[in-house]
């Protein structure tokens, strides 16, 4: 036989092989073609899934990290006691993760894929409610749960009486010559989109309420009281929707505060184990009201709630010229730097005094001494407190008309007139306790250490339609999970001696364990409405 003999076929064995296929060629994709392959992309429910872990794994620093809108003074600390980590976290915006480019940017991709993917699922599921159960399959005996029974009723009569009892467990039901198909479950694939819609209801209301929301901090000190003004807040995030009319008149006044530490345990002593903020509060129009407020325990007025963030103490310093007027006296709220509440604060005068002094206080609640003779606070509550200020003069950096942080003191140009490395020794003062300042530039007097509260107050629009959304989202998963998807069949047929042989079968959308004990029940219930039977 020569090469190409076409009396042989060309797959006979002594045929020569094939010459090699080349691969085989795609479609090369133009720019619609990349779009819309990437939509599909986007749009599927693994890629949902996938962004949904992601938005959960992006939030885990807003949770590690303090954040700018609810902890600015964390913030602050973070900044001073971590320089070179801060710059990285600015740097990748962890101190505001939730407005990130990056959060954002998986929040809205996960917004538009669930979009892409409710929306046609929801278009074949309208369909398919519309549409007739599907027709019985020829050879029933390969489904899932096959049985038979046999009996002496007709064929009419044993198919109409199948479509009832199929009906009455609530199938949608539709014959087809002998035989009647039947389908139920429905409600699954209407969990699952509620469920979707519910978690895209979510994500619409939290990017919206918050456009209308705003957090604000404000430290309140023990007799003193702030307004719900935006000129009263320490700092302020509004959304972008905020409008000042959104700030409904309040006042909050901090009558005491009162901590509770444990002093039992020795293995414990000082460490808190509740606070307890005491305050009155006006709303205009109305009677003072007292309240409390606890960490957890938020205090809700007028659409906001007002939480418990922090707590230390802002001793009251009162500082007089050399011809004792006085030119300063207020509570200067000190950030605490260990857990016994030993803390740090800054007092900036820029007027009154012939130069402008800055000072800084390190205070101690109930001071103790180290070996090295260094002081420390070996209990956080007021027992027996010491403030000792390092005092600057010069520049205090405060007119050049640009902002300066209240909590540190800029001293590159300022000069220590008592201190570490002056002349004169560190300022140390008891509650009543008074000094002259170096320099003939006045005295000091620390008049009392008050207690001071830092409050997060939240307006959230968004909470009630979220608390709807979660209640949707909460039971369309659950029925999603537990209504099984069904479809069954019930065929009859009569032989020559005017028996009735009656088939039963069906198929589960999913795993259904219950399937075949199903179609047993039901064979057993129909053979019970149709008296003699015969199983086989």
């Amino acid at each position: 036989m020569t090469e190409g003999d076409a009396t042989r076929p060309s797959d006979h064995m002594d045929a020569p092989a094939p010459a090699p296929q080349s691969k085989v060629q795609q479609p090369r994709l133009n720019l619609a073609g990349y779009a819309r392959f990437f939509w599909r992309q986007l749009t599927s429910m693994r890629t949902a899934l996938f962004l949904l872990l992601l938005l959960a794994v992006a939030a885990i620093p807003g949770s590690l990290v303090p954040q700018i809108t609810s902890d600015p003074n964390g913030v602050i600390a973070y900044r001073t006691n971590y320089p070179d980590t801060a710059a990285v976290l600015d740097f990748f915006q962890v101190f505001n993760t939730y407005t990130s480019v990056w959060f954002s940017s998986i929040y809205l991709l996960l917004f538009i894929s669930l979009i892409g993917c409710v929306l046609p699922r929801t278009k074949h599921h309208f369909d398919a409610l519309r549409a007739s159960p599907p027709k019985t399959p020829a050879r029933l005996s390969r489904l899932q749960g096959f049985t038979t029974r046999t009996t002496e009723a007709d064929v009419d009569t044993t198919i109409a009486s199948a479509r009832r009892l199929l009906r009455s467990q609530r199938y949608r039901t539709e014959l087809y010559g002998d035989s009647v198909s039947a389908e139920r479950g429905y409600l699954r694939e209407t969990g699952n989109l509620v469920f979707h819609a519910a978690l895209v209801g979510v994500l619409v209301t939290v990017g919206i309420g918050g456009g209308f929301g705003y957090t604000g901090q404000r430290v309140v000190v023990e007799g003193y009281a702030f307004s719900n003004s935006l000129a009263s807040y320490d700092s302020f995030n509004p959304g972008r929707f905020f409008t000042d009319e959104a700030l409904d008149p309040y006042t909050v006044a901090l009558d005491s505060f009162e901590p509770v530490y444990e002093q039992n345990n020795r293995q414990a002593i000082g460490q808190a184990i509740d606070f307890t903020a005491n305050v009155t509060t006006t709303v205009r129009g109305e009677e003072p009201q007292q309240s409390q407020i606890k960490v957890n325990e938020p205090l809700s007025l007028s659409g906001t709630n007002l939480y418990l963030l922090g707590n230390g103490y802002a001793p009251v310093l009162t500082v007089r010229d050399a011809d004792e007027k006085v030119i300063w006296s207020q509570p200067t709220p000190c950030l605490p730097f260990d857990a016994n509440l030993g803390s740090t604060c800054v007092i900036k005068i820029p007027d009154g005094l012939d130069q402008q002094i800055g000072m800084l206080g390190f205070l101690y609640p109930t001071t103790g001494t180290l070996s090295s003779g260094a002081l420390a606070s070996v209990y956080p509550d007021l027992i027996s407190p010491v403030l000792t200020l390092e005092v600057y003069e010069g520049d205090l950096g405060l007119d050049n008309g640009q902002g300066s942080n209240a909590y540190a003191l800029n001293t590159d140009s300022l000069e220590q007139v008592a201190g570490r490395t002056s002349e004169a020794e560190t300022l140390r003062l008891t509650p009543g306790d008074r000094l002259e300042l170096p320099n003939d530039l006045g005295s000091v007097e620390l008049t009392s250490i008050p207690r001071f509260v830092s409050l997060d107050v939240h307006h959230d629009p968004s909470q009630l339609p979220v608390l709807l959304f979660s209640v949707l989202l909460f039971a369309g998963l659950i029925t999603s999970l537990f209504v099984p998807r069904r479809r069954m069949w019930v065929s009859a047929r009569t032989d020559a001696s005017g028996t009735t042989t009656i088939e039963y079968a069906a198929l589960a959308r999913g795993d259904d364990p219950n399937l075949e004990a199903a179609v047993t029940d039901f064979a057993e219930k129909h053979s019970q409405q149709l008296g003699v039977r015969v199983d086989s």
